[in-house]
């Protein structure tokens, strides 16, 4: 069998491969949000009812040794896209029924799982076809590329989703098309992979890594060195965005006497789809490019910073209540660039958990815990606010990034784990 060398035509499939993870990801926990709430579902039932799709990202572990131990990962994350595209288009044919809300549910519960089977696959993938300094250096490209992803779903979708409202007069119909058209922009994406996304087989120094059995997988896993402080971090590392990240957009397109800020579908889609885009790629470019220069330890604690510090933007917006389009659109900027920043000094100290036998199930795991840190505070996000309504919920969001920062200070990891010149371990 002709085998890739590692790091071919990086440049190639990494921006295709992790577009493609990132929208099925924000059409089941933001898109179907803003959908939810212009089709009449109350903000704690949208909390509730979407913070349980992140149930699939929480529990990927569980079947991730299937995946390391059958078939191919390019197999894997080719047949899950296929499966949602199908669930996609189930959700726009099924939102005219009666029952629309049960039903379509059940169709993102699918894409859900079928999406967090496609990031075992293709995070595997991504470590198996790059060698360590690379896989630091493309880091922000990776990131960069699953964050326009996003930002196409909440941007460009619900732009076009907003248009439609416009033009038919009607919600449902209209987000019918948009889901509708999502499986199609999924299917495109599907075939893309399919010719772009080189045949990787694990080579026999890279076979050796594989698990030897399911439960091996988990108490290799559990030994890790400081294992305990490592999962902490990462349940605590995005604690005030993953309440924020629910109810942003309700903020945005609730009416001015509830607190919110009165913008159409339009706008907000709009707002997030083109400054928010630029920034975006900057920051996670550079913060990629710094990692693979100087080492994941120098900017740790400046791309926390960047990562939460735009939260207190959300805060000011809704206790002045401003409609200001400078001020939300600026929000918005520093927003995207500081998660872009920011969260590349994340998904880097996830693959240094994942270090070593197992790493495909390993960071499976890892990144398991991380959706249990945006499932449990998502599913209060819709209570908290309509307790303490949108001034002292996105005060609270700011008081919820504090724990990260305590626990980083107790984290060990190389100083210099990621930078270019360190010595790689494939």
């Amino acid at each position: 069998m002709n085998v890739a060398p590692k790091d071919k035509n990086a440049w190639l499939w990494i921006p295709i491969l992790y577009f493609t993870q990132g929208i099925p990801y924000i059409l089941v926990v933001t898109v179907s949000v803003i959908m939810y709430k212009r089709l009449g579902i109350g903000n704690a039932e949208i909390g509730l009812y979407t913070s349980w799709l992140y149930l699939p990202w929480v529990i990927k572990p569980l079947w991730s040794p299937i995946v390391d131990l059958n078939g191919t990962k390019r197999k894997w994350f080719l047949g899950m896209q296929l499966v949602i595209s199908l669930a996609f288009l189930g959700i726009g044919l099924f939102l005219p029924s009666n029952s629309f809300f049960v039903i379509t549910l059940a169709f993102f519960w699918m894409a859900a799982f079928a999406s967090a089977t496609n990031d075992i696959a293709s995070d595997g993938y991504y470590m198996i076809g790059l060698t360590q300094k690379k896989q630091s250096f493309f880091i922000g490209l990776r990131s960069t590329f699953y964050r326009l992803a996003m930002v196409t779903g909440q941007g460009l979708l619900v732009i076009f989703a907003g248009f439609l409202e416009n033009q038919y007069g009607d919600n449902t119909k209209a987000w019918s098309v948009t889901m509708i058209s999502a499986a199609v922009l999924m299917i495109a994406l599907t075939v893309s992979n399919f010719f772009t996304a080189p045949k990787f087989e694990e080579s026999a120094s890279e076979s050796k890594e594989k698990p030897a059995g399911f439960i091996e997988v988990f108490t290799t896993f559990f030994k890790k060195h400081q294992i305990g402080v490592a999962l902490l971090f990462v349940l605590t590392y995005r604690l005030g965005e993953s309440q924020l990240v629910k109810m942003a957009s309700p903020f945005l397109l609730d009416d001015l006497e509830v607190g919110g800020l009165a913008y159409s579908t339009e706008a907000v889609g709009t707002i997030y789809g083109t400054v928010g885009v630029i920034m975006l790629s900057l920051g996670g470019i550079l913060g990629g490019i710094l990692i693979s220069r100087d080492g994941l330890k120098k900017w740790m604690l400046p791309m926390l910073l960047a990562l939460n510090l735009p939260n207190a933007l959300y805060a000011i917006l809704a206790v002045t209540q401003t409609t200001s389009i400078y001020a939300v659109v600026g929000t918005v900027v520093l927003e995207q660039f500081g998660y872009g920043f920011g969260f590349a000094a994340f998904m880097m100290y996830l693959i240094y958990v994942a270090e070593g036998a197992s790493k495909t199930s390993h960071y499976a795991i890892a990144t398991g815990f991380m959706a249990l840190g945006m499932m449990l505070p998502g599913m209060l996000s819709g209570y908290i606010q309509e307790w303490l309504g949108y001034d002292g919920f996105f005060i609270w969001v700011v008081i919820a990034a504090l724990p990260a920062f305590l626990v980083l200070r107790y984290l060990k990891y190389p100083a210099d784990y990621g930078k270019k010149t360190a010595e790689s371990n494939d």
